[in-house]
């Protein structure tokens, strides 16, 4: 490879590593609760601008558009990378740049959502069959009321990935969205902790396993918050 050529690889993947980001800034379920409810996601619920708040609290229909456009958002870097024959680890960690764009946009102020479905459409270039393992783990989780079990399926990834053909680079991808995934709970867009050292534990341990502040489920995806973001 000529240095020209070099220079020229290294450039494209730092545009489509800002590309990446950008692209997954762009806060669909935000948006959606704008334009149909006329309010700000952020104050309903879990507080993140997601699918599952966006059904929830705006209208079950717009999950579709919703959850497609997240998906596409995740596809198109790694797509790109590959097309432009930056190869798969960087077209992976333009994907992965998406994912943290979606869960940290920089037009909501690194107020975001979760991930899943960015990094769906990850697996939809690299490892096709990974979305449909784990849309089986979300349904499970989601039956059982337990959101540990999408973790433990994106732990399977890198073991599955091989038996079915899928990219070398899977396995990274999955350790970084188990990673973002992990830190996305434990920072839960700057929701403050209980001063209380035993609560503030119990609620870090809560954010980790079940994905928020408090055990009742319901009654945390129906909360209407006070302050306004």
């Amino acid at each position: 490879m000529s240095e020209l050529t070099q220079f020229w690889s290294i450039v494209s993947f730092v545009f489509l590593l800002l590309f990446g980001y950008l692209l997954g800034s762009i806060p669909s379920g935000y948006l959606a609760g704008k334009w149909i409810k006329g309010i700000d996601l952020r104050n309903y619920g879990s507080g993140t601008v997601s699918g599952s708040m966006v059904w929830e609290h705006v209208a079950k229909w717009a999950v579709v558009p919703v959850g497609l456009f997240d998906i596409f958002k995740g596809a198109l870097p790694i797509w790109l990378g590959l097309h432009l024959g930056l190869g798969e680890v960087a077209a992976m960690l333009c994907g992965l740049a998406a994912i943290i764009g979606h869960n940290w946009p920089v037009f909501l102020k690194f107020h975001g959502g979760r991930g899943f479905s960015p990094f769906l459409g990850g697996l939809l270039v690299l490892f096709p069959w990974g979305v449909l393992i784990i849309l089986a783990g979300l349904a499970i989780g989601n039956v059982l009321g337990s959101p540990a079990i999408p973790l433990l399926v994106v732990m399977s990834l890198p073991i599955a990935s091989p038996s079915l053909n899928g990219s070398p680079v899977v396995p990274w991808l999955s350790a970084g969205m188990l990673v973002i995934t992990i830190v996305k709970r434990l920072e839960a867009n700057r929701r403050p902790l209980p001063a209380d050292p035993i609560e503030r534990r119990n609620v870090i341990l809560r954010r980790i396993f079940l994905d928020r502040d408090i055990q009742d489920h319901k009654s945390w995806i129906q909360r209407e918050l006070d302050q306004h973001n």
